[in-house]
């Protein structure tokens, strides 16, 4: 007994002096900064928050349903365009394209049922190559991703448009919402300008086992998000990029919509500046540059702009 109680404190010694040697790396931050304008328009991205952070090539993205959820029994979706100026259709200051509509559907599988759509018009002419199961088609201008679940019809939870590199993504409503809404959506990837930000993709292939979207960039390199959940808490991405961002460079910008605190697509964020730090929430407009290893923008305040719209969080910032 006295020789194993020797081994064991000298283990223990050693393990003490191994770690004193380590480096332990601290989890990796990223920096959020406001570019916001007022609007009075509720039909209209005014809000803008780009994220950049130097040597990080993991995250996670997640739709999540807003916190007041469960006090709510009737969604309210109606668009509304009483402080815009213009009714529908296509934003005034868009440039417009026109093309030949259809519908095809890429995949029906036990899981997944995966369209895509050609739409009349669209404010990019951009032609993305997408390949699913060997097979490559050119100009969709939105893919359709629908999870399958016993007894339920076939639900949207997530759709990416080719030509300006746009997500949207919401987890499975409950029965009483329907089909559900979507509200902010985002880019990923190395962000460019162009009226607004986007994502310029050259190419787009699809695995369905498991369920991995591959882009390949127009500016090089690439990344790969693995839709690792689609359920009623949540519907997540992991993502990985080939390349570590650097510098200044946005790696995703979300995009969304605010005119007063009741009314919006996102009305406030809440984040945490390190692992071991309280989690804050600050109205978005006293949001100016954050440095977190987790944001989620979301709203606490019942909006009457599609309000079981979801928060966005973006997580589990990384460099391996």
């Amino acid at each position: 007994m006295l020789f194993l109680r020797h081994r064991a404190a000298l283990f223990c010694l050693l393990l003490a002096a191994f770690a004193s040697t380590m480096v332990w790396a601290a989890p990796l931050q990223a920096t959020v900064e406001n570019q916001t304008r007022p609007t009075t328009c509720a039909e209209e991205d005014n809000v803008s928050m780009d994220l950049h952070g130097d040597g990080i090539r993991r995250f996670r993205v997640e739709a999540l349903p807003p916190v007041y959820l469960a006090s709510i029994a009737k969604d309210r979706t109606a668009p509304d365009f009483s402080g815009c100026n213009f009714d529908g259709g296509t934003h005034p200051t868009d440039p417009r394209y026109t093309f030949t509509p259809r519908r095809e559907v890429l995949h029906d599988g036990k899981r997944w049922l995966i369209v895509g759509m050609v739409l009349p018009s669209f404010w990019r002419p951009n032609q993305v190559p997408v390949t699913l199961d060997g097979r490559t088609v050119t100009g969709f201008h939105l893919l359709q991703i629908f999870a399958k679940k016993p007894g339920r019809k076939p639900l949207e939870a997530l759709v990416l448009y080719p030509a300006d590199g746009y997500w949207r993504l919401k987890p499975l409503p409950a029965p009483r919402f329907g089909d559900g809404v979507y509200g902010s959506s985002f880019v990923l990837g190395p962000v460019e300008q162009d009226g607004r930000p986007v994502v310029n993709i050259a190419s787009i292939a699809i695995d369905s086992k498991p369920l991995r979207i591959r882009l390949a960039f127009a500016q090089g390199g690439s990344a790969i998000a693995k839709v690792t959940e689609i359920s009623q808490a949540r519907t997540a991405l992991d993502v990985t990029l080939t390349q570590p961002t650097h510098g200044d460079q946005r790696f995703a910008v979300l995009r969304s919509m605010y005119v007063a605190a009741d009314n919006a697509d996102m009305s406030e964020v809440r984040w945490q500046a390190t692992p071991r730090s309280a989690l804050k929430a600050t109205p978005l407009p006293e949001v100016s540059t954050l440095r977190t290893v987790q944001v989620r923008f979301g709203r606490s305040i019942v909006s009457r702009h599609n309000t079981s719209a979801p928060d966005i969080r973006f997580s589990r910032f990384d460099g391996y």
